[in-house]
Order: C-alpha cells, then sequence, then structure tokens
C-alpha cells in the first residue's frame, strides 16, 4: 500500500513514489502465486488475479512467503473464534489478496470484510472479479439485500467491500467505510501486511491512532520489517531504493521493542511482536517438515536472517472482555 509523500517533494515524485509502492502488490501477489504453484499451499482463487512467474523463485522466498501467509491466517482465525465470526475484517492496503474467498470456502465469513488499497489497485481488483465468474459466485452467493453496487472504484455487497483510498488520510478512509455499512460497535480486526513502513511514521501513528480510539472492541495484525539498522537491514534497503522504492517508515522497523513500542504509543492496550523465525517455529511442524522436502534449500543462514528482518505485531483492546489479549501463538 501507500508510499508516503514528503514535505517538499513535488507531485510528480510522489507519484512515482506511489507507482513504486504500487508494484510491490504485484511482486508480492507473483510471489504467492509462485509459492502454490509448487505446492507449500492452496489458494485456487490467486490464479484468477496474477499471471504466473516468468522465472523460478529461490527456496527462501518461498519459505518465507509460506511463513507469512500462515502466520497471519493463524491469527485472523483466532480473532474469528473468539468473535465466532460475529465480527468485521478490514484489510488495509489489501492488494489481490485472496483471504475473502478462501474464509468463504471454509465457513469463516466475519458478518462483513472490506478491502482497502489505492484506487488504481482496486480498478483491477475489481475488474478481475467482475470478468471471473469463480471470484463474482463466492460474493453473489454470500450477498443478501438489495442489488449489489459496482463502479470501477468500489463495490459493495452485504459481506464484502472493496474500496479505493489513500491510508495517509484517516477521515477519507472513515468516511469511505462507513458510507459502506462499517459498524464501529462490531469487533473489528484490522490487517496491514507491509503498508506502514511505506508511510511516515508520523502518518502510521496516525492510521494507529484512529483504528485504537474508532472500535471499542479491536485487533491490529502488522506484518513487516524488523532489526533494520544491521547491515542487511541496509542492503535490503539498498535494494528496495533501486527500484525507487523508499521505505519512509523503517525508523520504527529498529526492533521487536520499537514495533511493540508503537502500537502501545497509540492507544492500543497490549501488543506483541515476534520475528518470523519464531513463527516458522511455531507453525505445525508436521507441514514445514513436508514443504521443507518440496526444494533444497542451499542458504540456510540468508533464509534465517531474511526471516529475522520481518516480523508479525497484533495489538488489540477489549472493552468486551472477549479475551483477545491471550492471543498468541
Amino acid at each position: 500500500m501507500a508510499a508516503a509523500a514528503c514535505d517538499g517533494v513535488s507531485s510528480a515524485g510522489i507519484d512515482e513514489a506511489d507507482e513504486a509502492v504500487r508494484g510491490t502488490c504485484e511482486d508480492a501477489s507473483v510471489c504467492k502465486r509462485f509459492a502454490v504453484s509448487v505446492g507449500y499451499w492452496k489458494d485456487p482463487y490467486i490464479q484468477y488475479f496474477v499471471r504466473q512467474a516468468k522465472e523460478r523463485k529461490a527456496p527462501e522466498i518461498n519459505r518465507g512467503y509460506y511463513a507469512r501467509v500462515h502466520g497471519v491466517s493463524y491469527l485472523i482465525k483466532a480473532f474469528l473464534k473468539k468473535t465466532e465470526c460475529n465480527c468485521q475484517i478490514v484489510n488495509l492496503g489489501a492488494g489481490m489478496d485472496t483471504l475473502f474467498w478462501r474464509l468463504k470456502d471454509e465457513n469463516l465469513l466475519p458478518r462483513k470484510y472490506f478491502e482497502v488499497d489505492f484506487p488504481m489497485i482496486i480498478a483491477r481488483k475489481i475488474h478481475h472479479i467482475k470478468s471471473k465468474p469463480p471470484l463474482s459466485k463466492p460474493i453473489m452467493e454470500s450477498h443478501s439485500g438489495d442489488s449489489l453496487l459496482i463502479d470501477s472504484h468500489s463495490l459493495d455487497s452485504s459481506r464484502y467491500s472493496i474500496q479505493g483510498a489513500d491510508l495517509r488520510f484517516s477521515s477519507e478512509l472513515e468516511e469511505k467505510l462507513k458510507k459502506h455499512n462499517l459498524d464501529v460497535h462490531l469487533p473489528t480486526l484490522l490487517v496491514a501486511e507491509c503498508v506502514l513502513v511505506y508511510m511516515t511514521p508520523q502518518q502510521s501513528a496516525s492510521l494507529l491512532k484512529w483504528a485504537a480510539s474508532t472500535f471499542p472492541v479491536a485487533m491490529f495484525i502488522n506484518y513487516e520489517q524488523v532489526n533494520m539498522t544491521d547491515r542487511f537491514g541496509q542492503i535490503m534497503i539498498e535494494n528496495l531504493q533501486r527500484r525507487q522504492c523508499n521505505l519512509a517508515g523503517v525508523e520504527v522497523c529498529k526492533s521487536l521493542d520499537s514495533q511493540r513500542e508503537r502500537l502501545l504509543l497509540n492507544g492500543w492496550e497490549t501488543a506483541h511482536a515476534i520475528d518470523m523465525m519464531k513463527v516458522y517455529s511455531f507453525l505445525p511442524q508436521a507441514d514445514v517438515k513436508r514443504i521443507e522436502g518440496l526444494e533444497f534449500l542451499d542458504e540456510k543462514e540468508l533464509f534465517e536472517q531474511l526471516m529475522q528482518h520481518y516480523c508479525i505485531c497484533w495489538a488489540s483492546k477489549d472493552r468486551s472482555n472477549l479475551g483477545l489479549a491471550n492471543i498468541a501463538f
């Protein structure tokens, strides 16, 4: 999702930065589709959103995405269990994510599922949904009530809503979500994967503060970089800068402590952060063994370094005492 507009940068420069961030959505989707094609996990929907990769992806990249998808999914399902699906999910910077369709297949849909991203990405996603029955049918099947609202930048059904908005402006975001029946009194899960790092620390703080002050019962899941001040982190930053991709929020990605602190400083009651190597060790080991047999991993050390530079953070506030603070791996 959003790249950050810096003071004193021309609008052309901002557009260029945003364009580079939009490119990361395509990269992530292509990597996921490749990992699915090799057998790391099942996702029958990703093929409708993105082309197959032209070249193989490295095994450490595939394992990294496996841990990301399973780690985030574990926390989402824990939240759905605590709320008995009587909740809503807001996927921030959703890109070509297929979670809505996968949850429907598992009979785990929340009351309503919202997706938000740059209008240009949303337009592309809506085009895929409209033109491909395996995507449009589940939305129609779960819809009830009035006719479905759809135009090039938004689609709204009774259970699924997808909107174009800039996450750097919380008031615009809130207005669009409320227009499509966001219910602030319902337990709400907000998910952001590699989103906050493209915003300035002030902009991400404002988004986190908005979420914490808007929903009395809520959980926030953030997946992004961590430990970025060491040599390996610097190389990651330089590689992205070469592609005109500026990590505007990288200073918050110093450590697991700085990640936790940001959540607590912006109105969340509890906050946890663990690196992806740890997440990987918590995943069901029989399945980890299975995927480790899919491809030979030559660069074990590189894989571990990579995993130590990404983390999952989650925070909660729980006025209804649903036990959200107890959610953990």
